[in-house]
């Protein structure tokens, strides 16, 4: 099989669904090595994207050349390629996939945020995603979604039957493992980063709830003699006036430290040496990086919402994203009790071991294998 995958997002630093396509695109190649996959966009690649793929002989990077008029991407440049190229499959894994190839075009959709909770994102992008994606499912044979809560939202929102929808959870990244303390260390004091504090990691956007998170950690140093540092490293994202705005009411000075957007080595640092990891978004698809924290031994406390229920479950301390009082509860008890810090840690550190992204592989290429045996182009 030749398999062509959505490269867009791997043409900028990487976030949560370029993650998703580099990991998936890695592990296909790996258990699939007769097969060939390409990761196709129209604007280069990172440098260290093209470094580590070129080590993989079944996995390349293609950036076709544009016009004026094919630079319309899935509108028109796309689709000329894929048929050029006698792909036999497209997988958009980031919502789009080239129109007029419905059959043999497979999409993931990450969450339904947009749809859901417009007002936490731009104006214009809201809409062009709302006009778009209804169009880009009928244009796709096949649904991928990563968790139930997802698939059940898409179903229900645009009435598709469940069996052309497939779940295909996703995992922690390779390398998100425990580090010894001793290694963290120099990391921290470049970042001027004490012994104790909190953890978050995500773009700091709305829908992250950062200032539910904020409130709480204020409420935990007036009430208690608890003295954490509050640590959100991730990069800018959209619509931050209202955590900008509670940021400087608050007066935390050094208590609180933006880190901006780091690398994953430093993310892994961070996440072996928190003293908990907090993840109160208001809404996810999956929910990846309170489970990398958990691979790296972190405690995590998150939102008891449905999809963290899903991904989560027991092993963390779920709280109600929006109740202040709940989350600062949650956070004294997890600083103040070593055992109830030790036992978050060591269930979430054996739960996040049961993800791997060659199973995500797998049921990925089943449903490849599945969509092309019905049109007679596999065996």
């Amino acid at each position: 099989m030749r398999i062509g995958l959505d490269g867009f997002p791997l043409a900028s630093p990487k976030t949560g669904v370029g993650h998703y396509t580099h990991e998936l695109a890695r592990a296909l190649a790996q258990i699939a090595p007769e097969d060939h996959f390409e990761l196709i966009s129209p604007t280069k690649f990172s440098e260290g994207i093209t470094a580590e793929v070129d080590s993989i002989p079944n996995l390349r990077l293609v950036n076709p050349r544009t016009n004026r008029i094919t630079r319309r991407w899935f509108g028109i440049g796309l689709p000329r390629y894929t048929r050029r190229a006698s792909l036999d499959l497209f997988h958009g894994t980031n919502y789009e996939v080239p129109l007029w190839n419905r059959n043999r075009n497979v999409i993931t959709v990450h969450d339904l945020s947009i749809f859901l909770h417009p007002e936490k994102h731009e104006p214009h992008i809201a809409r062009r995603a709302q006009r778009r994606l209804p169009i880009m499912l009928r244009a796709a044979a096949r649904i991928i979604t990563p968790t139930e809560a997802v698939k059940r939202e898409v179903g229900e929102r645009f009435r598709i039957k469940p069996d052309r929808i497939a779940v295909t959870p996703m995992a922690p990244r390779r390398s998100f493992h425990r580090l010894p303390l001793d290694q963290c260390l120099p990391l921290l004091r470049r970042l001027e980063i004490e012994d104790d504090f909190i953890l978050f990691v995500g773009t700091i956007e709305p829908r992250k709830n950062l200032v539910t998170l904020v409130r709480a950690f204020e409420q935990l140093l007036a009430r208690t003699s608890l003295r954490p540092q509050l640590v959100i490293a991730g990069g800018h994202g959209w619509l931050r006036e209202e955590f900008d705005q509670s940021i400087s009411r608050s007066d935390l000075g050094h208590r609180l430290r933006l880190t901006g957007y780091l690398a994953d080595d430093d993310l892994r640092a961070l996440c072996s040496a928190c003293k908990v990891f907090v993840y109160p978004s208001l809404y996810e698809g999956f929910g990846l990086p309170p489970l990398e924290a958990m691979a790296c031994g972190a405690p995590v406390i998150a939102s008891r919402i449905p999809c963290l229920n899903e991904t989560l479950n027991d092993n963390a301390l779920l709280v109600a994203p929006l109740d202040v009082d709940e989350l600062a509860n949650a956070l004294e008890r997890v600083l103040s009790d070593d055992t109830e810090r030790k036992r978050l840690a060591e269930k979430g550190q054996k739960h996040a071991a049961g993800f791997c992204w060659k199973e995500t592989a797998r049921l990925t290429m089943n449903i490849y294998k599945e969509l092309l045996q019905e049109r007679g182009r596999y065996k």
